[in-house]
């Protein structure tokens, strides 16, 4: 990504992305249920990848980043709840009961990993290698 601009590659996922869904929403044959999940899925991975973009082009410890940072997470906890809400209803019960344990790790750390840590500050690797 050079000037604000799109790779080729990351039109080409979305594309792909939204074919798939478009396949997927066909192949429920009308179905409410799997059309609003593959809608909000599809709706909420855009969404998780434009805050993203935002997420990295905001100055540090500035307050718009922390509020992008609760969205980012927020949408990556309902995707995962939803997604792991799909395959455990598949699953029998131990499995599932595993599902939802690694979700709830996922969740969790993520949790962790945006709020809690603090990260060690850092010398430009620039200098490192003149030292």
């Amino acid at each position: 990504m050079e000037n604000g601009q799109f790779s080729w590659l990351t039109i080409m996922g979305f594309v792909f992305l939204t074919f798939n869904s478009g396949m997927a929403i066909h192949r429920s044959q009308g179905d409410a249920g799997s059309v609003a999940f593959v809608a909000v899925s599809y709706l909420d991975l855009l969404s998780l990848f434009y805050c993203l973009r935002l997420y990295e082009k905001s100055p540090h410890n500035s307050s718009q980043r922390q509020i992008i940072k609760v969205i980012v997470w927020s949408l990556t906890t309902v995707l995962t709840v939803m997604l792991s809400y799909k395959v455990a209803a598949l699953m029998p019960l131990p499995v599932a009961v595993i599902v939802w344990a690694m979700a709830s790790a996922t969740i969790l750390g993520g949790f962790y990993a945006f709020f809690l840590h603090q990260e060690e500050a850092q010398e430009p690797i620039k200098q490192q290698m003149v030292s």
